[in-house]
């Protein structure tokens, strides 16, 4: 028996060293919300360093394409419920599933959430988009995100008010990528 593996793309070329390489760069970028950290492609390096064999992953869509990837390099479980996943990969800003419908955790265990790896068309700091203030922000921060407007802010609004409860969000674009937790405050 022979095994297809035509739409496969290569993982880590160096699992270990890769690896802790994009989860150090994921730490930073939620420590430090607003900071727009550099990771080769960032999405999928994501994906491939936080999955594992016990993590429910829901794909957008047009995210449906990396299945077999993210299935073979982590093992992780593909669900078909947005509700019941503990990551969510999404291809657009558009496929988004509403905050208040995923995993929030709760008071007493609020790491028992999603966390978000969003895929948007550019990420950039400094001047226009939103005004970022919160924990591991000295100040404030700017970041303008490409496909995501005011719905997304209200969510945000939302989310935030459920502390300690919450989802956590990645942004990336190409090769950057940005952490928003569900401290971060985001104004226009």
């Amino acid at each position: 028996m022979t095994l297809d593996l035509h739409g496969v793309q290569e993982g880590f070329a160096d699992l270990a060293l890769e690896s802790q390489g994009v989860f150090r760069g994921a730490l930073e970028a939620l420590s430090r919300p607003g900071k727009i950290v550099e990771c080769r492609r960032a999405a999928t390096a994501l994906a491939l360093a936080l999955l594992d064999q016990d993590t429910r992953l829901w794909l957008s869509p047009r995210a449906k394409r990396e299945a077999m990837t993210l299935r073979f390099h982590t093992g992780c479980p593909i669900v078909e419920d947005a509700a019941t996943a503990e990551f969510l990969l999404v291809a657009d800003p558009a496929e988004l599933p509403e905050l208040d419908s995923l995993a929030c955790g709760t008071d007493e265990a609020p790491h028992h959430s999603a966390t978000v790896i969003l895929r948007v068309a550019s990420l950039d700091g400094g001047e226009g988009g939103w005004k970022l203030s919160g924990p591991g922000i000295q100040g404030t921060a700017r970041l303008r995100a490409a496909g995501l407007g005011g719905a997304f802010a209200e969510q945000w609004k939302r989310n935030g008010k459920r502390f300690p409860r919450g989802v956590d969000v990645f942004l990336c674009a190409g090769d950057r990528l940005c952490g928003l937790p569900r401290t971060t405050l985001l104004e226009d």
